[in-house]
């Protein structure tokens, strides 16, 4: 278990979804002839103007507007993603620069599938511990990755979470410790020059997904002495709906405490900052004096836990700027068509 000496939490939080959805059974209707079911309503879709930077900027604006600090009082500003527009260019400086963070700012691009953003929150606990910095901002973005006809390509989604990390008198929520689990299980990986990921599929459930949610959430409650009944929300990656609801039931969780965070459904949520989009969901109800587990998951195969403690300052905090529920009522529909053009799965010439 890995607690920093200096007391930090979150002073600040933050979620963009695009406008665009595509239907699940748009896509069903394309590679199945509608046949069969679906694991997702829908998923969200970058637009033609969107990718990963400009959903992290988005997203980081709206922590920064809960936080209420200015740009140059962040030490870090940490991108996690697995759909970095460069191969050889970071995000992070481009991030910095239109939040006006930059020039003396560490600004860094994080990956490990869908747990790049808690990689970065980690981190950013352990700057901001050590007294390096005050203030240390922490995204997750993806504009997500499927090959046509994939299963991963009904719930590959695109959207960014940003998480500002403070001193802990200054929170909204607490984050009282973290726990990492890391194996080397080839469930879902993309070697450089392809274009699409590629499934272990006998490994996606076990060893990998069920095994490292489950591993790290047990050592961290064991570690705290605490169990699920001591939370009022918990939230876990979620690369489709049913997953994150089996692990919750297996680790003791009801549907009741996850239910706030659990976004699969309607915008899909395969991408880095999935568990992190699900923690800004439950901030956006949760109350001071509440408590919520968090565990993150990316392949290849990982897991973080971290248990957080809501204060009395995220009421007043919560209303500066757009929830996430927001991104979720406003919805554009477009057809197969549109979204294979705006993804760039025509290839012509």
């Amino acid at each position: 278990m890995m607690k920093p000496s200096r007391p930090v939490g979150l002073i600040g939080y933050g979620a963009y979804i695009p406008r665009y959805r595509i239907a699940a059974k748009e896509i069903a209707r394309v590679w199945t002839d509608g046949q069969g079911g679906v694991p997702v309503e829908a998923k969200s879709v970058a637009g033609p103007d969107e990718d990963t930077i400009t959903m992290a900027i988005e997203a980081a604006r709206n922590a920064m507007q809960r936080a209420a600090i200015q740009a140059e009082q962040l030490g870090a500003v940490w991108v996690g993603s697995e759909s970095h527009p460069y191969s050889v260019k970071p995000s992070g400086t481009i991030v910095a620069e239109a939040l006006g963070a930059t020039p003396w700012v560490s600004a860094a691009d994080w990956e490990f599938a869908c747990k790049a953003g808690s990689e970065a929150l980690t981190a950013g606990m352990g700057l901001v511990g050590s007294g390096m910095a005050e203030y240390v901002l922490a995204i997750g973005a993806d504009t997500a990755q499927g090959r046509p006809g994939d299963a991963l390509e009904y719930t590959a989604s695109a959207g960014a979470a940003a998480l500002l990390i403070g001193p802990a008198e200054d929170a909204l929520a607490t984050i009282e410790a973290t726990v990492s689990y890391v194996t080397d299980t080839p469930d879902f990986f993309r070697r450089a020059d392809r274009p699409y990921p590629v499934h272990g599929n006998r490994f996606t459930g076990e060893p990998a997904y069920f095994h490292q949610i489950q591993q790290a959430s047990t050592r961290l409650l064991s570690e705290l002495g605490r169990s699920a009944e001591n939370y009022t929300y918990a939230v876990f990656h979620q690369p489709n709906a049913k997953f994150p609801q089996v692990a919750a039931k297996r680790l003791g969780f009801s549907d009741t405490q996850i239910a706030p965070g659990l976004l699969a459904p309607h915008i899909g949520n395969t991408y880095s900052g999935a568990a992190l989009m699900g923690l800004c969901a439950t901030l956006d109800v949760a109350q001071p004096g509440d408590t919520i587990f968090l565990c993150s998951y990316g392949s290849g195969a990982g897991s973080d836990a971290y248990s957080l403690v809501v204060t009395e300052q995220l009421s007043e905090r919560r209303a500066r700027a757009a929830l996430t529920a927001a991104y979720l009522q406003r919805t554009t529909f477009i057809d197969y068509a549109v979204y294979a053009k705006w993804r760039g799965k025509l290839v012509l010439g």
